[in-house]
């Protein structure tokens, strides 16, 4: 079966989340974990929580996604920046538990000017402060397309974060089509190929979702605009290879395209009609 969803809205709490994903015809879904250009928290809600948990249940949903706010930069040059993305994780992965066994994904930032090795340094600094051996949720760091001083642009750059992450068991990978069709992985015509390099470098076990978009600019722009599916320069039938090829398509998949709601709806109809049962 295929595991797709779209992001949702925190605003309404998490039971309705549940119900509007059901609406639209998803079995799963992505979340901010707070406003995604600050910093405030909605408070947890045990009630609503309770609710969808069962919901969740009932309905055979797959993981879900919850993503750090965009204001969260691990590697930033400034000091008080830095403190900041440290005590938000550390809050996001505390209020992770209430919905167990889940996935917390983040951009690892950008590095300002400093070096990628300096950002990598920061971001591991972090992660090995924030993780507990005990949390359930499960740390992803997302591909990124290359724009500016963005530290996860390579393969290589995400690996070496995983590699000195104390507890790398806690660790994975979110892999954005978008993000890596212009960043210079050609997953349109060598998707084969990619998957063996990711599986070479960083390992294919580590990677725990995907960012399901179409690209507004072609191969290896480095530009990171989303496009409706099959309207890019990805295109349906590179989308429609990707949701099928056999060592992704286990995998939730969450779209982050231009969309509203009733746009959501189409998409995951398309999908669920190009995508091969087996």
């Amino acid at each position: 079966m295929l595991k797709i969803g779209c992001h949702l809205s925190t605003t309404k709490g998490f039971e309705n989340m549940g119900k509007e994903a059901l609406e639209i015809g998803a079995n799963t879904f992505q979340f901010f974990t707070r406003n995604p250009r600050g910093g405030k928290a909605k408070d947890i809600n045990q009630k609503d929580i309770d609710a969808f948990l069962k919901l969740a249940k009932d309905n055979n949903f797959g993981v879900l996604l919850a993503h750090a706010p965009y204001t969260l930069n691990a590697c930033s040059a400034d000091e008080n920046t830095r403190k900041f993305a440290k005590e938000m994780m550390a809050d996001d992965l505390i209020r992770m538990e209430y919905t167990p066994n889940n996935l917390y994904n983040f951009h690892p930032g950008s590095h300002v000017k400093q070096g990628t090795e300096v950002g990598i340094n920061y971001i591991v600094e972090l992660l090995n402060e924030v993780i507990k051996p005990e949390q359930t949720t499960t740390i992803l760091l997302e591909t990124m397309a290359g724009k500016g001083t963005e530290v996860g642009r390579s393969f290589e750059e995400i690996a070496e974060i995983i590699s000195r992450v104390e507890l790398k068991d806690h660790m994975g990978v979110c892999l954005d089509t978008c993000h890596v069709y212009d960043a210079g992985y050609d997953i349109v015509n060598d998707l084969d190929n990619v998957l063996d390099e990711f599986d070479r470098i960083i390992g294919l076990d580590k990677l725990k979702a995907i960012h399901l978009n179409d690209s507004k600019n072609p191969f290896k722009s480095h530009k990171d605009r989303h496009e409706k599916i099959g309207e890019g320069f990805i295109g349906l039938e590179g989308v429609k290879r990707i949701i099928n090829h056999p060592k992704l398509r286990h995998l939730p998949f969450f779209l982050e395209t231009p969309n509203e709601l009733d746009g959501y709806a189409k998409e995951i109809e398309l999908l669920k009609s190009i995508y091969e049962e087996v």
